[in-house]
């Protein structure tokens, strides 16, 4: 009768009470011995009956209960843990969150799925069993642990921020049902639930609205005209728009939007979780465009051309540039054609390089009228380039400051590519078309898809080698393999180190994918950069694997990401050792391919 009476569910309630009032205290073990025979206390009865109902006494646990309720994230990072011991440890908490604790499939799949670093930890506390999934089995089983930790790092928090975020009277999800019924709203409206982590943190009242409420917030913006996936980006992005009523702000500009001949969903294509957003900023900024000068006409044109004008820094970069142009006494009218036929000033790297060398001339004594010269002649340069410190290029250059104006107002170009910081291509490589090395280049990278004259284009040329000519080649060549121009283009894009190498090169290792390693040709389509690794390295790791699948120790196919990516103390530990033999065979493969 008592074993049927604790497994009812007010005894968890009972548990859960208990956990937190006495989470506190610092208790010995003479409160839980290892191997008791009397349970002394009947009102402790309940906490064992909440951890997986079970009227067995605690015998072989390692931790108090206590220590069972710190947070496992604040705890010392352990040593990495092999695949086989991760995948164990998921089955073995996902076992706890929907067979005893009640989850969903989905919810605790997702759980046990996206916590590596909770799951790390808690894996640490069963490190030295061999038979992972059981002994973490028998833990959770007598060890309730802080399930907060693990739902809220699924949901994309770091662990600094899910310690920080941990309720402080609660342990169990399901003793906050109102907070998972939110979550739930969340998630079937679309929302990506690696997104509500940053809902949770920066707009936690969310979260305890009553049934209903978050689902007509959703709703009424819907009702402003904006398609279901804009709603999901504006809440993912800016989580406060949920917060009382619709925000007036953001309706406000989207009816400027829409005055300026924006569609509903246009500010939706453009908006990244990686940005805050300012709504009464970007208001502002709408209207201190047009106390300038700008018609509504030539402001719809900035802002197709260059979104970030509104959305990067939500206005702010505008103010202080266009700010200290106006200073420089330059007119509107030029400013304006600044904007329109270089949209990429407005970048946040060239708007700060641009202000960075316009204090630089002011630094070094030069008048407003100079300065307004070089910048409106050179103004697409100056964006390109970062300035070394004042005193940095008086010292390299040996020049006084009178001299250093002079220098600049004859050939600000060939001064700029003086100055400018080691790391930054040299203008006269940017921009001199005598130059047919970098002009082959640069048409090589306009046919891939890159922008002229971006950020993108300026960071492309740096980490492409070779010539114009030499980068075709070696494209040429991966197309005559047989793969499609376009998947070789974003391939290049994605593993930019695959065009650093020669044509014979490449083709040696296409030979070897499909000849000695037996892979498809297009195995190298998800994963280019097989394309980047050592011919040697190559043969090594993939003749070990062959060894160990003759003897039945490793799966008969692998992706070449498996095999290659990870270093070499992790391929030994999750490959060379799981035969005894491994380890000489290992050392033996290393001397035979060092030797031929």
């Amino acid at each position: 009768m008592l074993i049927l009476r604790i497994r009812k569910r007010e005894s968890y309630v009972c548990a859960s009470e208990l956990i937190c009032k006495f989470s506190h205290l610092i208790l010995s073990r003479d409160v839980f011995p290892l191997k008791p025979s009397i349970v002394q206390n009947p009102n402790l009865v309940p906490l064992r009956s909440r951890c997986f109902g079970s009227s067995r006494p605690t015998h072989n646990t390692q931790i108090s209960v206590v220590e069972s309720t710190q947070p496992l994230l604040s705890l010392t990072p352990t040593n990495r843990i092999s695949r086989v011991a991760r995948s164990e440890g998921q089955d073995a908490l996902f076992e706890y969150l929907h067979c005893t604790q009640g989850f969903h499939c989905t919810d605790a799949e997702h759980v046990c799925k996206n916590s590596p670093y909770f799951l790390e930890r808690l894996l640490s506390k069963v490190e030295n069993e061999q038979d992972v999934s059981r002994a973490l089995t028998r833990f959770l089983r007598y060890n309730p642990i802080n399930e907060f930790e693990p739902f809220l790092e699924s949901l994309g928090l770091t662990p600094s921020e899910v310690v920080s975020l941990l309720p402080q009277s609660l342990m169990f999800l399901n003793d906050n049902q109102v907070m998972l019924d939110n979550f739930h709203v969340l998630c079937g409206y679309g929302v990506p639930r690696s997104k509500i982590g940053r809902i949770y943190k920066e707009a936690i009242g969310v979260f305890s609205y009553e049934y209903g409420i978050l689902d007509s917030k959703l709703r009424a913006y819907e009702e402003l005209g904006l398609s279901k996936s804009t709603v999901i980006k504006l809440v993912s992005c800016c989580p406060s728009i949920l917060v009382g009523n619709v925000n007036k702000e953001l309706i406000g500009v989207l009816e400027k939007l829409k005055a300026w001949g924006f569609g509903n969903d246009w500010i939706g294509g453009y908006l990244s979780c990686k940005s805050a957003y300012n709504w009464n900023r970007m208001l502002e900024t709408m209207g201190f465009l047009g106390e300038v000068g700008y018609s509504q006409t030539q402001v719809g044109s900035l802002f197709k051309t260059n979104p970030g004008l509104l959305l990067e820094g939500s206005g702010k970069r505008i103010y202080i540039l266009v700010g200290g142009l106006l200073k420089l006494d330059l007119k509107m009218s030029e400013i304006y054609s600044f904007f329109l036929q270089n949209p990429e000033i407005l970048s946040a790297k060239c708007a700060k390089n641009v202000c960075r060398a316009v204090c630089f001339l002011y630094e070094i004594g030069m008048e407003a009228e100079g300065i307004a010269t070089i910048v409106a002649n050179n103004i697409q340069a100056l964006g390109a380039v970062s300035l070394n410190q004042t005193r940095t290029i008086l010292k390299k250059l040996e020049v006084e400051r009178d001299t250093l104006c002079l220098m600049i107002k004859e050939d600000p170009l060939t001064f700029l590519s003086l100055v400018a910081k080691s790391d930054i291509v040299s203008i006269e490589q940017l921009w001199s078309g005598n130059q047919s090395r970098f002009v082959e280049k640069t048409t090589f990278l306009l046919k891939l898809g890159y922008v002229e004259n971006s950020d993108e284009m300026i960071k492309a040329l740096k980490k492409f080698r070779g010539r114009g000519d030499q980068l075709q080649e070696r494209f040429d060549c991966l197309v005559q393999a047989g793969l499609d121009p376009n998947v070789v283009a974003n391939m290049i894009k994605h593993a930019p180190a695959v065009l650093n190498q020669s044509k014979d090169v490449l083709e040696k290792k296409i030979d070897c994918l499909r000849n000695c390693l037996g892979y498809p040709l297009e195995s190298i389509e998800v994963f280019p950069s097989y394309l980047g690794y050592d011919l040697g390295r190559i043969n090594l790791r993939f003749s070990m694997c062959a060894w160990l699948r003759k003897r039945g120790k490793a799966k008969p196919t692998l992706s070449l990401s498996t095999i290659l990516v990870c270093s070499e103390a992790r391929f030994c530990r999750d490959f060379v050792e799981r035969d005894p033999e491994g380890p000489t065979k290992w050392e033996s493969l290393k001397k035979s391919l060092t030797s031929s």
